[in-house]
């Protein structure tokens, strides 16, 4: 019986974790209220200049997406983006871009760290859609791009995942 017990509430808690995917909503049907009872209070929101609202779903520190929901003026899903891709990731320049450009690009960061030349960012995703990894991001005093590195994260499998 007890592992009847567990059975369903796994099951319970796999199914209650699949209606809360921003992947379930449908551009140009999905409306503001479809958004918030499938997925949730978004982590961060803001207008974006041609009048988007942008809802970010980041699933750090531990997890490895962060989706952008991008509803337009008529109330509507116009876009559903995945964040944490190594092809976004490699629009990050050296430089160039400021905290808000990498934010703007990678949504918010799992981890802040200050160390004396700068802070750096760093997101947790999955290198290949496989290997759990991070994406770090370093910057200078003045909060532009220093550096950017793709590391492979050795502990995973330590975790007993």
């Amino acid at each position: 019986m007890r592992h009847f017990a567990t059975l369903v509430l796994l099951s319970c808690i796999g199914l209650l974790g699949g209606c809360a995917n921003p992947n379930s909503l449908i551009v140009g049907q999905s409306t503001r209220a479809d958004v918030q009872a499938r997925v949730g209070t978004p982590t961060e929101t803001r207008v974006d200049s041609n009048g988007d609202q942008l809802w970010d779903y980041a699933t750090g520190p531990e997890g490895i997406e962060t989706h952008r929901v991008r509803i337009g003026a008529d109330g509507k899903v116009k876009e559903v983006t995945q964040l944490l891709t190594e092809e976004r990731f490699d629009k990050v320049v050296r430089g160039t871009m400021n905290k808000a450009d990498v934010k703007e690009q990678l949504g918010p960061p799992s981890d802040e760290t200050i160390y004396g030349a700068g802070q750096t960012w760093s997101w947790r995703f999955k290198k290949f859609g496989i290997m759990p990894g991070f994406m770090v991001v370093s910057f200078n005093t003045d909060g532009t791009v220093r550096d950017k590195i793709i590391m492979i994260d050795p502990t995973d499998g330590d975790k007993g995942e």
